[in-house]
């Protein structure tokens, strides 16, 4: 097989990538990038595809962008049956849903309070006290309400088989472990809803989860 390539960007969520191609023990090599003073990608990462995003894999000559696409890309050509549930079956309809789900529904809005909190932090220091007012109204009234109903959420599918599509472990939790850490990270009630907190402490003690981490330097 040929080695597949990953082009990591720092920040990124690159490293659910990383992890799933430890679970399927796949070889690989990791091209990292760096950042630009002004976040974007630097223009050797916009040279692999244009809009210079992060995780890119490169297949034997075959470019493939976008999370999800990857996912499932990996899993139909190496997976064998591995991390994803049987076709037909109410779990594949719930492991379909939230690998999906993932970047469509639950990154917008983790993204959409990340700027909000940084914006008091960009704008001319007079501006700061209208910029934090304004910015905390929009979080706590649009953004945080619905933070709340899709970790509320979580927890509600979580505590049904302790993971996204099931009884047994599936890429869904790898896509998935990006947003619920991070909104673990920010808000202690949701690290501390029983489901959730038992399902971080499960993926953290995967060896391959593990291995992943190893495979990159600390930011």
């Amino acid at each position: 097989m040929t080695l597949l390539i990953v082009h990591y960007l720092n920040k990124s969520r690159a490293q659910r990538l990383l992890w799933l191609l430890e679970e399927l023990e796949l070889p690989y090599e990791i091209k990292f990038y760096e950042r630009g003073l002004d976040y974007r990608a630097p223009a050797a990462l916009k040279a692999i595809h244009p809009l210079g995003k992060s995780p890119v894999i490169e297949d034997d000559g075959v470019i493939v962008a976008e999370s999800g696409a990857i996912f499932e890309y990996l899993i139909e050509k190496y997976g064998h049956g591995r991390l994803a549930p049987q076709p037909g079956t109410p779990e594949r309809l719930r492991y379909t849903y939230w690998l999906h789900y993932a970047e469509g529904s639950a990154m917008p809005l983790l993204v959409m309070k990340l700027i909000f909190n940084r914006i008091p932090a960009q704008v001319p220091f007079f501006l700061k006290p209208f910029a934090r007012t304004i910015c905390g109204a929009v979080a706590a009234k649009l953004i945080d309400p619905q933070l709340v109903e899709n970790a509320t959420l979580w927890e509600t599918e979580l505590g049904r088989d302790g993971w996204f599509a099931g009884r047994e472990f599936t890429a869904a939790d790898i896509i998935m472990s990006f947003p619920v850490e991070q909104l673990g990270n920010r808000a202690k009630s949701v690290a501390g809803s029983p489901a959730i907190k038992s399902y971080l402490e499960a993926i953290k003690n995967r060896p391959a989860y593990q291995k992943a981490l190893q495979r990159v330097p600390a930011e």
